[in-house]
């Protein structure tokens, strides 16, 4: 049997399996169920939000021989041909290559003949606003006053090219976009069906991304499946195939622009490359980081803002604490410049400089001479005194001046932090327990390294770190220094790390048991027992 895709193997049936357009269904159920259809309607929206669908929904329901609360029985022989695409009372019609006047006398000629089949004869019109002038003025007086047997159902996604005439013959229905955990509650319905396994976070992630079409939703859920056949849907894998970025980058590119250090930003920029990660859907996924961003900073209850941001308590609170590093107007000013950017990058061959120099703008607002730049440049400067007034200032006693003893003078020098003492070998072993929840806390650079990483206790009572070829031994021993004093600060002690390396990984059995006498703590191998 032929394979179908999911978005026609799922497309609703009855009116109850629609989702997302309440209002529309509901009145269109009312109309069957009273038996005031009408001649004509109208059904404008946005791509995949179900105009097409609902109109065979309605066409079959009007039609049904034994309809039950207006919803067609799907048994009879109407039922039936409209189903299998037979037949010949529901005409679909592609107005985008049938739009000639030619095409419009047709049906002028074919509405004088009543249904064989059912009680309605249903012409539905897809895209009908690509018809010419004269097709739309052929197709005037039939609209206006057709046979009792005869419905049109017209729908288009450009409402405003049709003609006033046509506008006004026709009940209007708007389909509005259908909302995020309308379409993630579909899916997981769906992915139910066909037992399928799928991460919440997943499956919201792909609804945005369909910007309130079900039927884009129903696409990129399907290219996912593609690329890891017979595997859960989880949220690795979606950013993977959509070319997406991990989200804990954003935060770091965020702070490192605040702190205009363009090197760092460079360097995230650069790991998003070479992880062969699109430009343009990194730049859209900050630009909704931002977004939820600004939300956070405006609303004050946390209710409310879990509901409009779609996001845990704990997702809330680290937004508010990044929160208070910038305020509203550079959030705003960054949204605008990226909008800005996602545009300029469908125009240029040459993405990654036009995202590397607004980068460098950024960070440096002294380049530009526009309001918002002088305001950067202002913020950035009320963020130095306030570090200099924080600053702690010593006194110390100085020599004689002026023959008064004692005379004082200040020094510059902060205070000196205290010395931490070494991490015994408990310490350490208690931080490789909790080592999980400290990734979690790393820039993504360590993250990305880490997370395949083995751990352990070091002959010397120190912490190992033991990667696998081609991993992250050569960076961490240049950033050695770094992620000692990180790991430090969250133990309390003076934690020492040693890097090691496992070579010819196909081996990977006997190189562990070379390692017994030098690794103390028990190394868990995948695929071992």
């Amino acid at each position: 049997m032929a394979y179908t895709a999911l978005y026609r193997k799922f497309r609703p049936t009855t009116f109850s399996e629609v989702k997302g357009q309440d209002a529309i269904v509901t009145t269109l159920r009312n109309q069957v169920i009273s038996g005031r259809v009408g001649h004509a309607y109208l059904f404008c929206g946005t791509r995949g939000t179900g105009k097409t669908t609902l109109a065979k929904i309605m066409a079959k329901s009007v039609n049904c021989e034994h309809p039950v609360n207006g919803e067609a029985c799907g048994c009879c022989e109407s039922c039936r041909v409209i189903e299998d695409g037979s037949a010949i009372h529901v005409i679909e019609i592609d107005a985008a290559s049938n739009n000639g006047v030619d095409n419009i006398r047709e049906i002028r000629e074919e509405v004088a003949y009543s249904p064989t089949i059912g009680k309605y004869k249903v012409y539905i019109i897809d895209e009908v606003h690509m018809l010419s002038p004269g097709a739309f003025n052929a197709l005037l007086k039939t609209l206006e006053e057709p046979p009792s047997y005869v419905i049109f159902i017209l729908a288009t996604t450009e409402a405003r090219k049709l003609p006033q005439t046509i506008l006004s013959r026709c009940q209007r229905y708007d389909f509005r976009r259908i909302d995020l955990v309308t379409i993630k509650d579909r899916l997981a319905e769906l992915l139910e069906r066909e037992n399928i396994l799928a991460e919440e976070d997943a499956l919201r992630y792909i609804a945005r991304l369909a910007d309130g079409s079900m039927r884009d939703s129903l696409s990129l859920l399907e290219q996912c499946l593609g690329y890891y056949p017979d595997e859960p849907v989880t949220y690795r894998h979606v950013i993977e195939v959509m070319g997406a970025v991990d989200p804990g980058v954003y935060p770091d590119f965020l702070k490192n622009m605040l702190a205009g250090d363009v090197s760092a930003c460079l360097e995230l920029l650069d790991m998003v490359l070479r992880e062969g990660r699109e430009l343009s859907v990194f730049v859209n996924d900050f630009i909704w980081y931002l977004r939820n961003l600004m939300l956070a900073k405006s609303m004050e209850d946390d209710a409310n803002a879990e509901s409009v941001l779609e996001m845990s308590k704990e997702q809330l609170k680290e937004l508010r604490d990044i929160g208070t590093r910038i305020d509203l107007n550079s959030i705003y000013r960054y949204i605008r410049v990226f909008s800005e950017l996602v545009a300029q990058l469908r125009q240029t061959e040459q993405k990654r400089i036009t995202l590397e120099t607004c980068v460098v703008r950024l960070c440096n607002p002294e380049m530009d001479e526009d309001l918002d730049s002088l305001k950067e440049r202002i913020r950035v400067l009320e963020k130095k005194v306030r570090t200099l007034e924080k600053t702690p200032r010593t006194v110390v006693a100085g020599p004689m001046a002026d023959g008064v003893p004692g005379n004082t003078k200040t020094s510059d020098k902060p205070i000196a932090k205290p010395t931490l003492k070494a991490a015994v070998p408990a310490e350490v072993e208690k931080l490789v327990r909790n080592f999980d929840s400290l990734l979690k806390e790393m820039k993504p650079t360590w993250r990305r390294y880490l997370e395949d990483a083995r751990l352990s206790l070091s002959d010397a009572g120190n912490l190992l770190i033991v990667f696998t070829e081609g991993t992250g031994k050569e960076y961490f021993e240049r950033d050695a220094k770094e992620l000692e004093a990180f790991l430090s600060g969250k133990v309390g002690a003076k934690i020492r790390v040693e890097f090691d390396e496992i070579r010819n990984t196909d081996n990977f059995s006997d190189i562990y048991a070379d390692l017994k006498d030098k690794i103390k703590m028990p190394i868990t191998i995948e695929g071992e027992e």
